[in-house]
């Protein structure tokens, strides 16, 4: 068997066709981003998909920033959201409402944990948030008709960016990968091949099992699924744990606060002990930092 890729995103090309795809795999940075937590499985593994699904969607951005995946629901999973900057830094996180979790995961098939959907509960949606360097953030939101999440990524790129694209998403908490398909909107193809092209396409990417994915190479992978097709394939990009958290922005969130509020939390403590939801980090503030900030902030404001 062949040695699995490991913290790699690699894009290719279809040659003389209007398609274009990206697979991942995610080992070392996926398990960081666990250690800052302690997830049950279940959630261990939909970050894990949250996580590959954001590093997919950032190949397909031609800007430098970040692109994030965020679902959240009143179930007993409150929050997931995963991000990935154009520098391949990635970061995530899950907010669970423990009782209920404990609730969900009792009923769920022992063979089976259960899904995105089920885990949200009603009324969920799913975020995609694009925050360039330059230029203007731009959300788009869908609710959250499924279980899989790659089913959800194929309904936003179909609502939002009309562009038919095939999203294969695997974790198990020890790694993650994904597999992406995407036609452009070129149009090097007749309408009639290029449809017949995309449907044989997905066919062949829809027999990669969970299994294939999280142990298999990604030259094995494409080899296996597209043997038959001509590919370009291009220099991998390393991926890795990165949060954007600072002593600086941390300060900065906190004077946002207002003034009385900051004054009711230093009389409660002094200095004031700000943690990264990310990563964990301890920050602390005395009441001079906190004051130095709310001035410059209120400064800028005026």
């Amino acid at each position: 068997m062949s040695t699995p890729d490991r913290d790699q995103r690699q894009r290719f090309l279809f040659e003389h066709s209007d398609i274009r795809g990206e697979i991942l795999s995610l080992e070392s940075s996926y398990q960081t981003t666990l250690s800052k937590a302690n997830y049950p499985p279940a959630i261990a593994r939909l970050l894990g998909e949250f996580l590959a699904g954001a590093c997919l969607l950032s190949g397909t951005l031609k800007f430098e920033g970040s692109i994030s995946l965020q679902a959240s629901g009143r179930g007993s999973l409150r929050l997931i959201m995963a991000e990935c900057s154009h520098h391949q830094n990635i970061r995530a996180i899950a907010q669970t409402r423990p009782d209920l979790l404990a609730t969900s995961l009792d009923e769920a098939n022992a063979e089976e944990a259960p899904g995105l959907k089920t885990l949200l509960g009603a009324n969920a949606t799913l975020a995609v948030t694009i925050n360039p360097e330059r230029g203007e953030r731009y959300q788009g939101i869908i609710p959250i008709e499924s279980d899989s999440l790659s089913q959800c990524l194929e309904s936003y790129f179909r609502q939002s960016e009309q562009l038919a694209t095939g999203i294969w998403l695997s974790a198990n908490g020890q790694r993650a990968a994904g597999l992406l398909i995407q036609a452009l909107p070129e149009g090097v193809q007749s309408t009639d091949a290029r449809e017949e092209h995309w449907r044989h396409l997905c066919h062949l990417a829809s027999t990669l099992s969970a299994q294939e994915q999280l142990e298999l190479s990604h030259n094995t992978i494409l080899h296996r699924l597209f043997h038959e097709q001509s590919l370009r394939l291009f220099t991998p990009a390393e991926m890795s744990f990165s949060c954007t958290c600072s002593s600086a922005r941390t300060l900065e969130a906190l004077a946002s606060f207002g003034k009385e509020e900051l004054q009711a939390m230093l009389a409660e403590t002094n200095p004031v002990e700000v943690t990264c939801q990310f990563c964990h980090h301890h920050y602390h503030f005395t009441r001079a930092d906190i004051e130095s900030a709310f001035k410059s902030t209120t400064a800028t404001m005026h």
